[in-house]
């Protein structure tokens, strides 16, 4: 029998009033048919209401599930559910609880909505019960500050789609965690939760959307406001002012705001007293002026040219990566690291830092020019090697991140860069009209530097402006807050760890106070000449309901972050109690409403997903997923670098074959890395394995030194052992320790630093590879018997984590989504 496959037409017509691929039924097409998002901005925070409509448009029962984005700084503070004559308010709950409350009502026959968090911007959507032709309505109330990008301009962004993301890892065996259509990995083991089907190309707009924004200055200068990616209708009466979005809009890209401020004062704090009068919030915003010394500087540019970058977006990153070199001194050292699955550096610079010659610069941006999208976005390996590069140097130290970010394993990137971080600046660069501003704020948070958006190129030049004053020498560093007449809230002030102060980047802060509404606030650090540098601020009693709220969120993120990088066991309760006491959704919490009300009698609902629209720019360049084969990459102007150079051998699974090199001629197709080198046996990942002995391929020894080698071997194995255990000791007794900062410091160099120091030394004689405990022993060194709260407490969870990765006792830690289902 002979079968013939013919291609399908290129120029076959879409169904009229319907879509390449289109689920028809008499009634539509998908359960969700309208989103409405209304904002209300006073001064520099925005109220929202975000109204989803859910139809059910089947014979029977319907359980729509939708993965949608909201803004990552955004509060979520409540939810309800309108069906019929019925409105239900939502209750926050853990996320486990709320889980079983929502299942337990569906199989029961109850209408139900459940809201759960599954990254900073990505969040999962689920009503049940449906009846069939019912509309439901879902209404979230959320809090949102609007960042500034400067001194004279705010930004309203609201992100209407979830973008593909690269899924690294190999995939799990067992149920999937969500119903996205990735797979889960042991790098990304909720990729099911994040990852949504996308509608077909030639599929009619689904979904009406509008945006409608309010904006009341509330007395800031406001001089002018920008739609930057959609047509907009505008009316004011001069002190107000209503934006309304076109009608026909679909859900592609971000709805983006800037608002236009003439100058105004240099320092601001705002005391909002709870209405018990015991407690309040406050936020300060610290505009600095000036201009700080130029110092020599180590900075590495890292650049995103994976296929999800194809089009404007590569050319913007070229531009802006560019731009950036051509601000290099002489005395600056610098390289550049382009990535997708391998990693290139530019021609004749060598695998080190370059010194910001004009020579160098050029060949820099003649490697810039040349790069175009491609392949997968393997982030690990090129943002280790970026950190390999700035350890070590007395300079100034700054990472550089140019990307759009759609990667789908911000944890494991997040926990693997925290301690790697620690004195080096990172700012990031997100290019794309749906850029995963959660991963890109995050990663700029816990490397103290700041993130600047990129949706189009015609942004494109100012962003640059922004850029360029913040990879320079910052104003201040070091930075701590000083209370004058009023009591700071120990542990609340959000963001953790200040980024530092750059000119004319404001700095804002928020946090909790105790007694009375009345005092100031200074903000102390280090000028870049070695001065005290300070700057204070009065308070004024204000009435913003949405303060707490949004200083909830704030704190919130830096305690899942914590949790991400390890933190201590009560980490996870006190993340839920803060949720449940504050009223706002986190990753551990999720609002649930049920109706009391029976709709239907033993029918499963029938369930879909809602598929989503492909972003626009993006055309069919969505992220591949993690390679399972792919070509070496290979170019006669280029330095390759195989993936494994500065793998963390945690990163992949350890049973995987050892990674293969990058070969010197053009390549055959060769298996992908889906692994480090072997490990001796008996050793945690990353510890204890001897370097190779020399003379043979792999460090087999010749001859007759072989049984002396095993030997040798089989000594080094058991001296590890009893490292482990000696450490386990002092771990087991560092988890007992009070959580003080004096009880900590005191312990961590009084106690541990001694043992580290001889460890260390004492492995390095057996030549094993002592590398974790070495960095965490300087990092000792480093650490001032004087640093504030934040500081300690970031070692202190550091410490523990390396401990306990090196003695193989790092407990599980429960997934932010694995809450019984």
């Amino acid at each position: 029998m002979t079968v013939r496959i013919l291609p399908l037409p290129e120029t076959a017509p879409p169904v009229p009033d319907h879509g390449l691929g289109a689920l028809s039924t008499d009634k539509g097409n998908l359960p969700l048919d309208s989103v409405d998002v209304h904002a209300s901005i006073t001064g520099l925070a925005a109220g929202i209401e975000v109204v989803q409509g859910f139809r059910n448009p089947f014979d029977m029962p319907l359980e729509a599930t939708y993965i949608f984005p909201l803004p990552d700084r955004a509060a979520v503070t409540a939810l309800r559910l309108e069906a019929a004559d019925r409105v239900i308010e939502g209750e926050l709950k853990e996320r486990g609880q709320a889980r079983l409350d929502y299942d337990t009502a569906i199989a029961a026959g109850q209408r139900a909505a459940i809201a759960e968090e599954d990254r900073p911007d990505v969040f999962t959507m689920r009503v049940g019960n449906i009846l069939p032709g019912e509309r439901v309505t879902i209404r979230l109330s959320l809090d949102q500050p609007l960042p500034h990008e400067s001194a004279s301009s705010a930004t309203f962004r609201f992100p209407l789609v979830v973008a593909p993301r690269y899924i690294p890892g190999a995939p799990l065996d067992g149920a999937h965690a969500g119903s996205g259509v990735a797979e889960d990995t042991d790098a990304v083991p909720d990729a099911s939760r994040i990852s949504p089907p996308v509608l077909l190309p030639g599929f009619p707009n689904p979904v009406r959307l509008a945006v409608t924004v309010d904006i009341d200055p509330a007395g800031l200068p406001l001089t002018e406001v920008r739609s930057a990616l959609h047509v907009v209708a505008e009316e004011g009466d001069g002190e107000r002012t209503t934006v309304r979005l076109r009608p026909g809009e679909r859900l592609d890209r971000d709805f983006v705001l800037r608002l236009d401020f003439a100058p105004h004062e240099s320092a601001a704090l705002s005391l909002i007293p709870d209405d018990s009068g015991e407690e309040g919030t406050f936020s300060l915003t610290v505009l600095p002026s000036g201009e700080a010394r130029p110092r020599p500087r180590d900075v590495v540019l890292v650049l995103d040219r994976s296929g999800s970058m194809h089009g404007w977006k590569m050319v913007a990153a070229r531009r802006a990566a560019a731009r950036i070199v051509d601000t290099f001194r002489s005395e600056d050292r610098f390289a550049v690291l382009s990535f997708d699955t391998v990693i290139e550096r530019p021609r004749d610079l060598g695998s080190g830092l370059a010194d910001g010659t004009d020579r160098n610069r050029f060949r820099a941006v003649e490697h810039l020019a040349a790069l175009d999208a491609r392949g997968g976005t393997e982030m690990l390996t090129p943002l280790d090697e970026a950190c390999r590069l700035l350890a070590d140097s007395a300079r100034d130290r700054v990472l550089v991140l140019i990307t759009d970010g759609q990667v789908g394993n911000e944890d494991q990137l997040l926990a693997h860069l925290e301690p790697r971080l620690r004195g080096v600046r990172a700012h990031t660069v997100g290019i794309d009209q749906a850029v995963n501003a959660g991963f890109l704020n995050r990663l700029a948070a816990i490397g103290q530097g700041r993130c600047e958006l990129v949706e189009s190129e015609d942004r494109l030049d100012e962003a640059m402006e922004h850029i360029h004053h913040r990879i320079a020498a910052p104003l201040a560093t070091g930075l701590t807050l000083h209370a004058d007449g009023l009591e700071i809230v120990p542990g609340t002030v959000a963001p953790a760890r200040p980024s530092a102060l750059f000119p004319g980047v404001p700095l804002q802060i928020a946090g909790r106070f105790r007694g009375s509404s009345t005092g100031s606030v200074s903000v102390r650090g280090t000028a870049s000449d070695g001065t005290a540098w300070e700057q204070r601020a009065t308070g004024t009693v204000a009435e913003d309901p949405a303060a707490r709220a949004i200083w909830a969120r704030a704190h919130l993120r830096d305690l899942e972050d914590r949790y991400t990088v390890g933190g201590p066991d009560d980490l996870e309760q006190r993340i839920i109690a803060t949720s449940l006491r504050f009223g706002v959704l986190c990753r551990f919490t999720a609002f649930v409403a049920v109706d009391s009300r029976v709709a239907t009698e033993g029918q499963v609902p029938h369930q879909v997903v809602q598929p989503v629209e492909t972003p626009r720019g993006w055309g069919g360049a969505a992220p591949m997923a993690a390679p399972r084969i792919a070509p070496a990459a290979f170019s006669m102007d280029m330095e390759v670098e195989p993936m494994e150079r500065a793998l963390p051998p945690d990163a992949l699974p350890a049973d995987a074959p050892p990674m293969p090199t990058a070969p010197t001629g053009p390549p055959p197709m060769a298996p992908a890395p889906t692994g480090p080198p072997p490990m001796q046996q008996g050793a945690p990942p990353g510890y204890g394995s001897p370097p190779p002995a020399s003379g043979r391929p792999g460090g087999r020894p010749p001859g007759r030194s072989a049984e002396r080698a095993r030997r040798q071997g089989s000594s080094a194995s058991s001296a590890l052992t009893g490292f482990q255990q000696e450490l386990a000791n002092v771990l087991g007794r560092l988890r007992q320790v009070p959580e003080t900062r004096e009880e900590r410091i005191n312990r961590l160099l009084s106690e541990l630093l001694p043992i580290l120091e001889s460890i260390v030394q004492r492995m390095q004689a057996l030549s094993l590879d002592a590398t974790p405990l070495a960095d965490l022993r300087d990092d000792l060194h480093r650490l001032s018997p004087t640093a504030d709260e934040a500081t300690v407490n970031d070692q202190w969870t550091s410490a523990l984590q390396v401990l306990a990765d090196f003695t193989g006792e790092s407990p599980p830690r429960r997934p932010f989504w694995k809450r019984h289902r």
